[in-house]
C-alpha cells in the first residue's frame, strides 16, 4: 500500500517542500530511505522504528520504501522524522490522516517529539503551498504560530497523532512568541563612553543613516565600549524586519523562547573563514554577514582579519545580499547589515605620531594593508580616536542613550518618508544620490574636496550620502555648505 505525507526541508534560510511517499508491500524486511537524503535523514529508520513500538504502533516486517520527491533536492536534518512515520502508518493502514496538512519533527526513541530548527521558515513555505494545517513539535508552537491564516497543532508524542487523526483530540493553537521590537532597555548605555564627543557624534550619524563606520584610535581609547553601545541608539525594528531576523534566527537555531528582543548585534573572532563571515559549506547555509542582518556586525582588530576575509565583505556592503555557490548548489543570502569596524592605527597600537611608538615603516605599512583601499572606499565613516583624559574618564555621564536614539528615529522617519519603508541614507541607489537637493555652496565644496583630495566616485557619492544624513539630523531638506563639510570631517581618519 503507497500513502504520502507532506513536509519541508530547509534550503539557506527558507524551506523547500518534500512529499514523502511510503511504500509497505511483501518481501523480505526492509527499511529504505531513498532521494537523496543526509546521514540524519538516513538514520530516522531506526529512530522511526522504535518510536513507533514504544508508542504501541507496529511495524510492519515487510519490504517497506520511503522515497522523498524531489529527488534532486538534497534533504538535511532529523525534522522529517514525523512525516515518515505518519506516512508510514497510514501505508500499513493504521490510521487515515488527511486533509491538507504539513507536519515536521524529530522523534525520540521513546516517540517523544523533539523541536528542530527552521519552524518559522517552514510554517510560511507551508502557507505558501496553500497548506491549511501545520503539526509541529511543541516547543515550535510559539514560532510557528507567527504566521497568520495557518492552523497549528502542536505534538509531544507521536502517540497523539492516533486520537489526532481519528478526531478525538485538537491542540489548542499556542501564542506566538514575542516579537518586541523595543530597543535599548536593557542594554549598555551610551553615556558609558566618557569624553569622545567626535566618537559619539560620528555613531549617531552612523546610527541615523544606517552607514558603515571604522574607527581607528590606540587600545583602549573606547572603540569597543563603543561599538557594544550602538544597538542602543538604532531604531527599532519594523514588524517585517523582525519577522526577517526571527526567521534567520530559527534557521540557525538561535531562536529561544524569548523571542527576538532587538537588533542582532555579532562580532566574530579574527580567525574567522570567508566562508564563516559571508556564508559557505554544502549545502551552503548561512555567515556571520547574514546573521547580523537588519544589525550591527562588528569586527574588532580590523587588521587582524585575514585580508581575503576583509575582501569577501567587499560586494555583500553593496548590494545587501551575498551569492555562495557551491558545486550542485546557489543560494542568496540577505546580509544588510551596519559594518562597524575598530582598528589600532599601527601593530603596537600607539600610532605613528607617538614618540613612543617602535613599529617599523614597513611593519605599519604591511599592517594597515589587511585593509585594502577599495574596501576602505565603501566605508562610510572613518573615525579618529584619541586616548581620552584623566579629566575626560573622571569627569561626568555623557548623553544617555535613549535622548541620542530619539534624534536617530526622527532621523529615520524623515529617510522613509522620502525613500520608503524600511529604507535608510546608506541604501540610496546612485539616482537617488544624484536627485538630493544640494545647496549651491554645497555643491562648490564638494568639487573642490573631490579635485583636492582626488576622491573616486565611490566616496564622492558617499559623502553625499553622509551629508543627507547630517541634514536629516537637523531637520533640514536642502543639504548645505556645513553639512558637507561635516560629512567630509567624518571621512577623515585624521579628524581628531
Amino acid at each position: 500500500m503507497l500513502a504520502t505525507a507532506q513536509t519541508f526541508t530547509l534550503d539557506g534560510i527558507s524551506a523547500r517542500p518534500v512529499r514523502v511517499e511510503v511504500d509497505v508491500h511483501r518481501g523480505l524486511p526492509a527499511f529504505s530511505v531513498v532521494g537523496l537524503p543526509d546521514a540524519a535523514v538516513r538514520e530516522a529508520r531506526e529512530r522511526v522504528r522504535a518510536a513507533l513500538v514504544n508508542c504501541g504502533f507496529e511495524f510492519p516486517l515487510r519490504r517497506i520504501v520511503a522515497n522523498l520527491a524531489p529527488a534532486s533536492l538534497r534533504k538535511a536534518g532529523p525534522g522529517l522524522d514525523l512525516a515518515i512515520s505518519v506516512a508510514l502508518l497510514t501505508a500499513s493502514g493504521q490510521l487515515e490522516l488527511g486533509g491538507s496538512i504539513a507536519m515536521v519533527g524529530e522523534l525520540a526513541l521513546d516517540g517523544s517529539v523533539r523541536p528542530v530548527p527552521g519552524v518559522l521558515a517552514i510554517a510560511e513555505a507551508a502557507r505558501e503551498r496553500g497548506c491549511k494545517t501545520i503539526v509541529v513539535p511543541a516547543e515550535n508552537g510559539a514560532e510557528a504560530a507567527l504566521v497568520e491564516d495557518l492552523e497549528v497543532i502542536c505534538l509531544e508524542s507521536l502517540s497523539q497523532v492516533a486520537a489526532l487523526a481519528a478526531g478525538d483530540w485538537k491542540s489548542r493553537r499556542p501564542q506566538p512568541m514575542s516579537l518586541d521590537r523595543r530597543e535599548g532597555e536593557a542594554m549598555p548605555d551610551l553615556a558609558d563612553l566618557r569624553g569622545q564627543r567626535h566618537l559619539r557624534y560620528a555613531l549617531e550619524v552612523a546610527a541615523a543613516g544606517g552607514h558603515s563606520m571604522l574607527m581607528v584610535g590606540p587600545p583602549g581609547a573606547g572603540k569597543s565600549l563603543a561599538a557594544s553601545r550602538l544597538p542602543s541608539i538604532l531604531p527599532p525594528l519594523a514588524a517585517a524586519e523582525a519577522l526577517e531576523v526571527a526567521r534567520i534566527a530559527s534557521v540557525c537555531g538561535r531562536l529561544g523562547e524569548r523571542g527576538v528582543s532587538g537588533r542582532p548585534f555579532r562580532s566574530p573572532h579574527h580567525t574567522i573563514s570567508p566562508a564563516g563571515l559571508i556564508g559557505g559549506g554544502n549545502p551552503p547555509g548561512p555567515g556571520e554577514a547574514t546573521h547580523a542582518h537588519r544589525g550591527v556586525l562588528f569586527l574588532d582588530e580590523l587588521c587582524e582579519f585575514r585580508r581575503d576575509t576583509l575582501e569577501a565583505l567587499r560586494a555583500p556592503l553593496e548590494s545587501g545580499w551575498v551569492a555562495v555557490a557551491r558545486a550542485g548548489a546557489w543560494r542568496q543570502l540577505p546580509c544588510r547589515f551596519m559594518l562597524v569596524a575598530a582598528s589600532n592605527p599601527c601593530p603596537c597600537g600607539r600610532g605613528e605620531s607617538d614618540p613612543e611608538c617602535s613599529c617599523a615603516p614597513l611593519a605599519v605599512q604591511r599592517y594597515q594593508a589587511r585593509l585594502s583601499g577599495a574596501l576602505a572606499d565603501r566605508i562610510d565613516v572613518l573615525a579618529a580616536i584619541r586616548q581620552p583624559s584623566a579629566e575626560e574618564i573622571g569627569g561626568p555621564a555623557g548623553e544617555h542613550s535613549a535622548a541620542v536614539r530619539e534624534r536617530v528615529v526622527a532621523a529615520r522617519e524623515r529617510q522613509e518618508s522620502r525613500l520608503g519603508a524600511g529604507r535608510s541614507n546608506a541604501e540610496m541607489t546612485a539616482t537617488e544620490v544624484r536627485d538630493c537637493a544640494l545647496e549651491e555652496s554645497a555643491a562648490t565644496l564638494l568639487a573642490e574636496a573631490y579635485a583636492r583630495r582626488r576622491l573616486s566616485g565611490r566616496a564622492h557619492d558617499r559623502v553625499l550620502r553622509l551629508a543627507r544624513t547630517v541634514a536629516d539630523l537637523a531637520g533640514s531638506d536642502a543639504i548645505g555648505h556645513e553639512q558637507v563639510a561635516q560629512a567630509l570631517q567624518l571621512r577623515r581618519r585624521d579628524s581628531e
